[in-house]
């Protein structure tokens, strides 16, 4: 690809301010943390769905560009935009995602992460390893300056070394001032050069090989400063 297109992909909006952009980007993995503690054992996905909804609103979120997702137990395996299987109860020992795309104001904040209940080891091992994952494929991304399809051909060939199976059609995307569609709305894993911090998240979903669970994270691509800690 050569310049011009790559420009053309890493364009902004009028809008479009770095501090603001790391702003929202705290203020949604705050709300994903605020959802994650209402959700216990019992509730029914929908509840919750509603429960995030709400609190989102009383943060200050105008739109949301995608919808809210709350995926318990087998839900978890469901790609982006797939319809839950209704009524799943959150259970004693059990796993659940939230992935969230809030406007707040002009820029869109995006993330997601994984949370279990109980004490089940191997749902806590993939909670565990999506994250591990997105920090592998982000140190590749800072240190090797790779393209986006080749942290995808990479995160493909780590998850199989941990014994999961990755969901590529989860793979990343612009991020900006609202839309970024209207600059590029394809995948992460289809971009022929390096992407710039700021301007993209990456999202790691896992699935068991048998079982029917998975776990998801997704943040920003931003170098170590910007995280508590890289593992």
């Amino acid at each position: 690809m050569n310049t011009i297109v790559m420009s053309d992909l890493e364009r902004v909006g009028l809008d479009f301010s770095a501090a603001t952009m790391l702003s929202v980007r705290d203020k949604t993995r705050a709300a994903i943390h605020t959802i994650a503690a209402q959700c216990r054992p019992g509730m029914v996905e929908e509840a919750a769905v509603e429960m995030a909804k709400g609190i989102l609103k009383q943060a200050g979120m105008q739109r949301g560009w995608h919808d809210v997702y709350v995926r318990f137990g087998s839900n978890t395996t469901k790609t982006f935009g797939e319809a839950s299987d209704p009524g799943i109860v959150l259970g004693e020992d059990d796993i659940f995602l939230i992935d969230i795309g809030p406007v707040w104001e002009k820029w869109e904040g995006d993330g997601g992460d994984t949370f279990v209940t109980g004490a089940d080891a191997e749902m806590a091992r993939c909670k565990h390893d999506a994250k591990a994952l997105f920090h592998l494929v982000r140190a590749k991304w800072r240190d090797e300056k790779v393209t986006g399809e080749a942290l995808y051909e990479f995160a493909e060939q780590q998850a199989s070394a941990l014994g999961w199976a990755l969901n590529l059609d989860l793979s990343g995307h612009r991020i900006s001032d609202f839309p970024h569609a209207a600059i590029y709305e394809g995948p992460l894993a289809e971009v022929p050069f390096h992407p710039s911090p700021l301007l993209w998240v990456l999202e790691i979903h896992i699935r068991h090989p048998e079982k029917p669970y998975g776990a998801f994270f997704e943040d920003m691509l931003l170098d170590d400063d910007y995280f508590e800690r890289a593992a």
